[in-house]
């Protein structure tokens, strides 16, 4: 996996005509090139910005019906000033409602809407811009009509 990374950050500025940030998980935002020459340096000298990913995964939500939240708030403050330090100009978390007949609850985009505020902050006082993911996901019986006012719902929450 690391070569192939190598690879695709290698291309030179030619790639920064297409692409302006690259989202990093933690493992690729501490690898290095064969001549180690960290990814974020060789993204930064091709006038691509780095960015990380610092959500934790989803979680079971209690209480509801199958939803769930996102974790990844605990110490998240240490992690952004870390990864600002490291070069990371932008972070990104992602917070998942899936649409049925009586989701997503209330109580499901009311936290995740919390978690993804709690978040923005948190990047705002290390320096990161906070890039939100609250996303709706499109899998599932319902129309569009319906996709549409639950991703309404949802941004007007967030």
């Amino acid at each position: 996996r690391r070569q192939y990374r190598q690879l695709l950050f290698s291309n030179g500025k030619e790639l920064s005509s297409h692409i302006s940030g690259v989202i990093l998980f933690h493992e690729t935002f501490y690898q290095k090139a064969d001549d180690g020459t960290p990814f974020t340096k060789m993204l930064i000298d091709n006038g691509i910005i780095p960015g990380i990913k610092v959500d934790k995964g989803v979680v079971p939500l209690g209480g509801t019906d199958g939803e769930c939240t996102t974790q990844g708030l605990d110490g998240l403050a240490e992690r952004c000033a870390q990864y600002k330090k490291d070069g990371a100009k932008f972070a990104k978390w992602r917070c998942v409602l899936k649409i049925q007949s009586y989701t997503p609850s209330y109580q499901a985009v009311l936290e995740n809407a919390n978690v993804l505020a709690r978040y923005a902050t948190i990047c705002q006082q290390n320096g990161l811009v906070p890039i939100v993911e609250p996303e709706v996901l499109c899998d599932g019986d319902h129309d569009l009509p319906t996709a549409q006012r639950v991703t309404e719902q949802v941004l007007a929450f967030v």
